[in-house]
């Protein structure tokens, strides 16, 4: 029987290899979301210039670590800013200027609930998962009527209806499956109802900037 203190070693092993995938994917992918606004349909560039954009991947990165809830946490925060830096960085090869500084700060501050969230999609406990899809739902959903209401005139609906979209279809879909006590149901359709309202709040409030 091996010995329990070989435990940590062994996990750390396994989970460095997924860690240095997420961080090289992330500065990878924010640099091809530059080179997106460009080969994407008219339709869809919004994904690529979105907060909702750069959450997505964030959440399928460190979902993908699986990774405890204290290292998810790390690499949402770090993920998110690296998505911004190659963008930023791919930009400046392009001789063009992209300041990192407004989502920099954006994903140091939400980064670590996003990245919490993420590990918690993977959670049996009802509340964390409750809670988990209220942040990412809420967020799809928040920007999603953001742009169809306070850019509509400047941007296509496409993008904002599916992403709107896959925010409640993820809360449907986890509702149904996966939640089965009633306060933890509550939680995610309030959690959802409330992130969505203070992510569209907070969106106008930062001028739409994006």
């Amino acid at each position: 029987m091996p010995d329990i203190a070989e435990h940590p070693n062994t996990d750390r092993t396994r989970v460095l290899p997924r860690v240095v995938v997420v961080l090289a994917a992330s500065l990878l992918l924010g640099g091809l979301t530059f080179f997106a606004q460009g080969w994407l349909p008219e339709a869809l560039t919004s994904f690529a210039n979105s907060a909702s954009g750069w959450t997505l991947l964030t959440v399928l990165l460190v979902y993908g670590a699986r990774a405890s809830t204290v290292l998810s946490s790390v690499l949402g925060a770090v993920s998110f800013v690296l998505l911004v830096l190659g963008y930023t960085w791919t930009a400046a090869l392009m001789g063009l200027f992209y300041s990192p500084v407004l989502f920099g700060v954006v994903g140091v501050v939400v980064g670590p609930f996003v990245g919490a969230a993420a590990a918690w999609l993977r959670s049996r406990s009802q509340w964390r998962i409750a809670s988990a899809v209220a942040l990412v739902a809420g967020i799809g959903i928040g920007e999603g009527g953001y742009g169809l209401t306070w850019i509509a005139e400047t941007t296509s609906p496409v993008y904002w209806v599916l992403i709107a979209s896959a925010g409640a279809a993820l809360l449907i879909g986890v509702a149904i499956r996966r939640l089965r006590e009633p306060g933890a149901l509550a939680i995610a359709v309030v959690g959802t109802a409330g992130v969505a309202i203070a992510f569209n709040l907070a969106y106008r409030a930062l001028g739409g900037i994006g």
